[in-house]
């Protein structure tokens, strides 16, 4: 079976992917454009569209109480809008010069190419599985999808044994062993790194290292594994490192996850140092007129080192839809790009960062100083003040603030907005300084901890050679 060309005026937009850039892009079209002007049709391999990945770990851990609440609109809801929306399905090929996309359904085995005259590739991310013995083997999970999610919830509901081991310790990895906690297992987390968020510098992340071990989870640092090791049933049993091995009735993979971008390689399209696709400020892939792409499977501009990055988030991938939405639908729209913002927690501990670290601004050719402050999240006398640990980067000479990470517990953690909207204006820390925030004792102490940062910040800088 195949799908002819387009009739008449009316034109066709195929989406490949039917999470948040995708649908966020089929949804702003069809806001702009009306079904007689432009026909949509969105594959998607998965059961479910526009969800929250973000809220899995929570969902596992039992704080989302039911799946269906991390879902924002659900295919019949797009399909009223005049979507048409395919699940099951996966695009399998991208003819770029017949302009076409090939599609399979999953449960029939049946193919059809189907025609456009614009593509929008949303095609995500996908967990990294390490290539050793056993990765592949029943027990071991990714979690990236809803289906994913459900596939870990069915394991861990059959499974009787209450040993897990999360591989790796980033934002899943960390939030996945709070999760795996609160369900009542013994977590181990095996990281490659120093200390557990690498997105952080190694003495913030010894903070977090200390609040996971306060609840319980077992931290293995500078430690890799080389094996999955399973039972007579094939079933995992354990994980193996160089050293050890720590037995596991259930292991979560938070390596981290790459840009699902086969497909587009396959298609001769540009790819970045990440292997993310490259776009142009309006999201439009670089050197093709019809196609867009945006989500987690592009790279996107670091405003503060001005060097391309990946970075999976959600908050970027709905903004990209918006921008491609409006340009396909005929009007004008640009992504500037990011400074890397990020929020997470470990039980009450709240974990915060924004632009760079101290080796991102080495590998950008930066001088920089830092400065690292101990505050309160209130007024020190006001009754639930918690400690707050801010460090700040500031580039040698210039003053320009470079990143800002912060550790500690209630009120921390957005407090990093602060610090997002300095990095985006270009602020100096000096400038900083006179920043007129709210203040009042049951939110802050008279000198926000980011300003105390910024101006102990602005002083090295000043004193630096």
């Amino acid at each position: 079976m195949s799908m002819s060309g387009t009739r008449g005026d009316r034109q066709r937009l195929v989406v490949i992917g039917g999470d948040a850039a995708g649908m966020s892009a089929a949804s702003q079209a069809r806001r702009l454009k009306g079904a007689d002007e432009l026909e949509i049709v969105a594959f998607e391999r998965g059961h479910f569209t526009s969800y929250s990945a973000c809220g899995i770990p929570y969902w596992v851990g039992g704080d989302v109480a039911e799946r269906d609440e991390l879902i924002a609109r659900t295919p019949e809801q797009h399909r009223a809008r005049g979507i048409d929306v395919r699940l099951r399905t996966e695009v399998t090929e991208i003819d770029v010069d017949g302009r076409r996309v090939h599609a399979r359904d999953l449960e029939s085995g049946a193919g059809s190419w189907v025609s456009y005259d614009r593509l929008v590739i949303a095609t995500g991310a996908r967990p990294v599985r390490p290539e050793m013995p056993g990765a592949d083997a029943p027990g071991v999970h990714g979690v990236q999808t809803l289906d994913d999610g459900q596939a870990l919830l069915d394991t861990l509901g059959a499974t009787r044994g209450r040993r897990a081991v999360v591989v790796g310790a980033g934002y899943i990895g960390v939030e996945m062993a709070e999760a795996l906690i609160k369900r009542g297992y013994e977590v181990t987390v095996v990281n490659r790194g120093s200390e557990p968020m690498s997105t952080l510098d190694p003495d913030m992340g010894r903070l977090v290292h200390r609040a996971m071990e306060g609840l319980g989870i077992t931290m293995v640092n500078d430690a890799e594994v080389t094996k999955v090791l399973t039972g007579d049933d094939g079933r995992v049993r354990a994980v193996a490192t160089q050293n050890a091995e720590y037995p596991a009735d259930v292991v979560v993979l938070g390596i981290g996850v790459r840009p699902e971008t086969g497909l587009a390689r396959a298609a001769g399209l540009p790819l970045g140092d990440h292997g993310g696709l490259l776009t142009d400020l309006s999201m439009r892939v670089r050197g093709h007129e019809d196609i867009w792409a945006g989500g987690d499977c592009v790279e996107v501009l670091d405003l503060v080192s001005g060097r391309e990055r990946h970075i999976a988030l959600g908050t970027h991938a709905n903004k990209h839809g918006q921008v491609i939405g409006t340009n396909v639908g005929g009007g004008y729209a640009t992504f500037p790009g990011v400074v890397g913002t990020a929020v997470s927690k470990v039980c009450d501990l709240e974990i915060a960062r924004t632009g760079l670290r101290e080796k991102d601004a080495r590998r950008a050719g930066l001088r920089y100083e830092t400065v690292t402050i101990e505050s309160t999240s209130r007024a020190g006398y006001y009754p639930g003040a918690s400690p707050m640990t801010v460090k700040m980067l500031a580039e040698r000479r210039t003053g320009r603030l470079l990143g800002v990470q912060i550790v500690g517990r209630e009120g921390a953690g957005k407090r990093v907005d602060i610090a997002a909207v300095a990095l985006t204006a270009g602020m100096t820390v000096e400038q900083m300084t006179a920043l007129d925030l709210g203040y009042a004792p049951p939110f802050s102490p008279v000198w926000d901890p980011v300003l105390v940062a910024a101006r102990k910040a602005a002083q090295a800088v000043r004193r630096a050679p």
